[in-house]
């Protein structure tokens, strides 16, 4: 069975309607109920859901797999859908996505459907497969495309997964597996083998998947191995692995950082397993989900609030630079402060509201976004942070009590027992515990920032600043962010955020004058890519910087902290405060005065310059 039989010109869709991840979804499974591929699509749906929730199938690179194995399923099919602008997908590596195979597999005996989308899942690393996808403009074109590909692979000679038994070379095994054993598996198993090859390393993958287990690690290869590589999503068989080096990661990691896991079991970093310390283990692997969910949990309410930060944050500043020069009586000041104001206003609400909803779906969003909102009152973001998740759960409560409702009754648990009953509970948690408690703290923290002597607040914004470029976009930059647009909607202090801003500014402006200063050290592809981030830095865009970083994560890491923090501890040395928690070098006419104006620029232009001498003299000369 060829990809093409799974793929019918039919369930193509070349331009996308859906801008958001839950829309495009829905228009996937509609061409799969128009074309008879699925016979139930409440039904489907909740699978495809069920898959989403345990990991994002948002797989980075602009690719996306949902895929879900049901009764619900006809005939095995995959849609194609390509989105020309991009859609928010929650991808792995939190960029936009372009590219979207959904999969639908049925159940049953009859699995030979299963190879054909391992194969699938194989071709979505090669290199350039997913550009050409999205320079497709017909289904013939992405028919060429899966031949070219396909014709490449097969001519490909795989590299040999036992040799080293007998010969001096590290032997790494390892198993791959994911909820539905359908692509991730497969993707997983094909990341390593080719990272394998490229360091020189002998490597025999065990895949779980949907078909079942295929090539089975047997005992001599086990004793013979470095090590295993456990990539899994369910449970797998490990008892077997007794006495070895071990690593466990999540089926997501292999295809994202093969290298890694490759080389921690090549230079014995990885830890012996002891099956006897297999429950254990469940509770740290229980504890990892649980963080990450957190992590989750706390980013959809960030994400969602940062329009408001943005285009509010922006109006606000330009009313401020209109003021200075006519006055605020004036129609253009009313029309930016009203709307800055407003958009000021939801802040609070909608991070709250987004994380009750990321906890406990739809129906917890309105209790969620009234917690924001008394939580608004004085309580201040953190006490929004935590009203949302108080929401949340106490939806999970309700849904959990109510269960075994008659099913004539269900009908009440959305309109009526959910909102009226999740509202009562969140309400009286907010007036009676989080808002006094956290009024307190807020008032307390106000306290403590108004009277922070000199030293400590370079050290603040210097620290800020650093945050910012240790991981472009990831967790710790966020962390920096939300932090300082806390205290600016809190106190109205905007000179944390002057060194946030400060510090985001400097890796891509590094990274573009260290192309400029050492032409040499560069190569030409990325020297376009490079000029590029003057524009991207100068408007607060950090993560155009990432895939330099990706490339060289070590040079460019360092160096951008080591300037951020310059950058971000100058801000507080001249006294800077920003006007807005967003905008780049575009906020620079509606801060107080033209001096901190230039000491921003100043601080920045220092911080970028010092980052880019350390990496240009770093950084090995272009080949």
């Amino acid at each position: 069975m060829e990809i093409k039989d799974l793929l019918s010109k039919d369930l193509m869709i070349m331009n996308l309607k859906s801008t958001t991840k839950k829309d495009v979804i829905d228009e996937m499974i509609e061409k799969l109920y128009e074309n008879n591929v699925i016979n139930d699509v409440l039904k489907f749906r909740s699978e495809i859901m069920k898959r989403e929730l345990e990991s994002s199938t948002g797989l980075g690179e602009g690719v996306a797999m949902p895929h879900a194995k049901t009764s619900a399923v006809n005939k095995p099919a995959i849609v194609f859908a390509r989105s020309t602008t991009g859609v928010d997908y929650e991808a792995l590596d939190g960029e936009d996505t372009y590219i979207f195979f959904m999969i639908a597999a049925t159940e049953g005996q009859n699995q030979m459907h299963i190879e054909t989308l391992a194969k699938l899942s194989k071709l979505l690393l090669k290199e350039g497969f997913i550009d050409r996808l999205k320079s497709s403009e017909s289904p013939d074109d992405v028919y060429k495309t899966i031949d070219d590909y396909a014709e490449e692979s097969e001519l490909k000679v795989a590299p040999v997964e036992t040799s080293s038994i007998y010969t001096e070379k590290p032997f790494v095994l390892a198993v791959t597996a994911c909820p539905t054993g359908i692509a991730h598996t497969y993707m997983a198993e094909e990341a390593l083998k080719e990272q394998a090859s490229k360091m020189g390393v002998d490597i025999k993958v065990e895949t779980n998947g949907s078909d079942g287990v295929k090539n089975k690690l047997s005992a001599a290869d086990i004793k013979k191995s470095t090590g295993i590589i456990i990539a899994a999503d369910r449970k797998v068989e490990t008892a077997r692995f007794n006495g070895k080096n071990v690593i466990e990661c999540p089926v997501s990691d292999a295809i994202r950082n093969p290298k890694d896991l490759i080389e921690k079991i090549v230079d014995g970093k990885a830890k012996i397993y002891h099956a006897d310390e297999s429950e254990s283990k469940e509770v740290e692997e229980e504890t990892t989900n649980w963080k990450s969910k957190l992590y989750q949990d706390i980013m959809n309410g960030v994400s969602h609030m940062l329009p408001f930060v943005v285009g509010g944050g922006i109006l606000l500043a330009l009313s401020f630079l209109v003021e200075r020069f006519f006055s605020d009586t004036s129609p253009i000041y009313n029309l930016f402060s009203v709307g800055g104001k407003a958009a000021f206003g939801f802040l609070i609400p909608i991070l709250a509201g987004y994380i009750a909803m990321s906890i406990g779906d739809r129906p917890a969003l309105m209790p969620g976004m009234v917690a924001g909102f008394i939580a608004g009152q004085g309580a201040g973001f953190l006490g929004g942070l935590l009203g949302g998740f108080l929401a949340g759960y106490v939806i999970l409560f309700l849904k959990k009590i109510t269960r075994n409702l008659p099913k004539s009754l269900e009908g009440t648990k959305p309109m009526l027992i959910f909102p009226v009953f999740g509202l009562l509970l969140t309400s009286l948690g907010m007036i009676f515990v989080i808002s006094p408690v956290f009024t307190t703290i807020n008032k307390a923290i106000n306290g403590f920032l108004a009277n922070m002597g000199t030293t400590n607040s370079i050290l603040l914004g210097a620290l800020l600043g650093a945050m910012m470029s240790v991981d472009m976009g990831g967790p710790v930059n966020k962390a920096s962010y939300t932090f300082s647009i806390g205290v600016f909607t809190d106190t109205g202090n905007g000179a944390f955020m002057a060194a946030t801003m400060a510090g985001g500014m400097v890796a891509p402006l590094a990274i573009a004058l260290a192309s400029s200063l050492f032409k040499n050290k560069f190569d030409e592809k990325e020297k376009k890519s490079a000029v590029t981030n003057y524009i991207l830095g100068a408007s607060f865009i950090t993560e155009g910087a990432i895939p330099f970083a990706a490339k060289d994560p070590l040079r460019v890491i360092v160096s951008s902290v080591i300037g951020s923090a310059i950058a971000g501890g100058l801000t507080q040395a001249f006294e800077v405060k920003s006007p807005a928690p967003h905008g780049g070098i575009f906020i620079l006419p509606a801060m107080e005065s033209v001096d901190k104006a230039l000491f921003f620029v100043l601080s920045v232009a220092v911080g970028s310059l010092v980052s880019a001498i350390i990496y240009g003299l770093w950084k090995q000369k272009a080949e």
